[in-house]
């Protein structure tokens, strides 16, 4: 069972950066596609980046292109999303998601481990 631990949320203000990690174990890293999710209070879970286990196919959602980077370490068996020019509607929980081989699909189910969750608020 691969074990996913997310860190690096809080409260900053509109336009500030954050940088979130995801530490993976209980698995091969590098034959894992992770991605990053997120989900705002009385919204559906929603796809924000995916990176392949190479780190050479990342897909990101349109509202987050060209402001989140999302990279990998597979040394350090870590993911990242620097999130920067954040606004008050990136405000979320975000989950790491992992799963083995390559992943294309944007949607939650195709990934079968999840993290726990770390808060990010954005104030206007």
């Amino acid at each position: 069972q691969v074990q996913l631990v997310e860190s690096g949320g809080g409260l900053v203000q509109a336009g500030a950066s954050l940088r979130l990690s995801c530490t993976a174990s209980r698995c091969t890293f590098s034959s894992y596609t992770m991605g990053w999710f997120r989900q705002a209070p009385g919204k559906e879970r929603e796809f924000v980046a995916s990176i392949s286990g190479s780190g050479r196919v990342i897909y990101y959602a349109d509202d987050v292109k060209g402001r989140f980077t999302i990279s990998r370490e597979n040394a350090k068996n870590t993911e990242y999303l620097q999130m920067n020019s954040l606004k008050p509607e990136d405000t979320a929980v975000y989950y790491c998601a992992a799963g083995v081989g390559l992943i294309t699909s944007r949607q939650p189910n195709s990934f079968r481990s999840w993290g726990q969750g770390t808060q990010v608020t954005v104030s206007s």
